[in-house]
């Protein structure tokens, strides 16, 4: 009698469709080494990983001294990618973060002199102290990786990335970010206080440096062919259509909530799909499932929605009515 084949879902031999093991082993060394100097935060630490391999912008937000700024220096530390950091104040113009003309006395002509957004990896200090004049010069380089400046377009070297820092609580000398600026970051992060724990090993580590450098050890993992190669790869990964019809599903039901003043965008879909899909490269996976959508639904939605003001009276937040929603959208089975 002939062997009947084994069914494909049930041989235990059977391989993924994607190579994603370098990349995994990759990204466990870029753990690794933020882990060195930061203690606890995994779940920060995933969403900028995540955010890296989505080619999405960050928006970390938290009081001053839960370590934003440091966070985002020390993984540019581990990316071999050209840095430039901008600290944003009320009297900084469009023309110091893009560039500006200068006249060549050599040549008798203006030549355009690149300013510090040219870079690979930028990190945008107190975001929110600069006016909305100098926020809205960010709008074309977020979104189309380029900008133009006297009728000239100059594209960005890939890969571009940005991580922007807020302190939600200080309002004095500070500017709200337009809700354009806001849909243009693929997350928000919120920073916590650090648990008792966590705060304890954070002294004993201050304690034992004892004034060398925190970020002087920090190796390189990440070439800037490798972040390029790995952003396509999870482009490649697998979500079914199912999968597809709950994120718009989430993201509807964001509009029609009688908790949300201003519903999502379907750039905030679009986002959805792309960060899922680096959650399931992190996690080893060439194929979305509902958990990577949910996991990735909050830190996608919650900048992008705007709560009713009677409803945020009573103390409702965003995130809140997210994980609401989250709870009443059929999962697919």
């Amino acid at each position: 009698m002939p062997a009947v084949a084994e069914p494909e879902s049930e041989n235990l031999n059977f391989r993924s469709r994607l190579d994603l093991e370098a990349l995994r082993q990759t990204i466990e060394a870029v753990k690794h080494e933020i882990n060195t100097v930061i203690v606890g935060q995994h779940k920060m630490i995933d969403q900028l990983l995540v955010a890296i391999l989505s080619n999405g912008h960050v928006l970390l937000e938290g009081v001053p001294g839960v370590a934003k700024t440091i966070t985002a220096k020390l993984l540019s530390k581990t990316l071999s990618l050209d840095f430039s950091r901008i600290q944003f104040t009320p009297d900084l113009m469009p023309s110091d973060i893009l560039g500006t003309s200068v006249f060549d006395m050599s040549k008798s002509q203006f030549t355009f002199k690149k300013g510090p957004i040219f870079s690979n990896f930028v990190l945008i200090d107190e975001i929110n102290r600069a006016p909305a004049k100098t926020q809205a010069a960010l709008f074309e380089v977020m979104e189309e990786r380029q900008i133009t400046v006297e009728g000239t377009t100059y594209q960005m070297e890939a890969p571009f990335l940005t991580i922007a820092t807020q302190n939600p609580i200080e309002q004095e000398g500070t500017y709200r970010l337009p809700e354009a600026q806001l849909d243009r970051f693929l997350f928000k992060i919120v920073i916590d206080y650090p648990k008792l724990d966590e705060e304890i090993a954070i002294l004993q580590r201050e304690n034992a440096l004892q004034d060398r450098p925190k970020l002087e050890n920090i190796k390189k993992v990440l070439s800037q062919a490798d972040i390029i190669k790995y952003q396509a790869l999870v482009k490649q990964i697998v979500i079914e259509p199912q999968l597809i019809e709950y994120i718009a599903k989430i993201v509807t039901n964001t509009r029609e909530n009688a908790f949300l003043y201003l519903g999502a965008s379907p750039r905030a879909s679009i986002a959805i799909l792309n960060a899922s899909k680096g959650y399931a490269a992190l996690r080893g996976r060439d194929f979305v499932t509902p958990d990577d959508i949910k996991e990735s639904a909050i830190p996608v939605l919650q900048h992008r929605v705007m709560v009713a003001p009677e409803r945020e009276m009573e103390g409702l937040t965003s995130e809140q009515i997210i994980k609401q929603i989250i709870d009443t959208v059929e999962i697919p089975r």
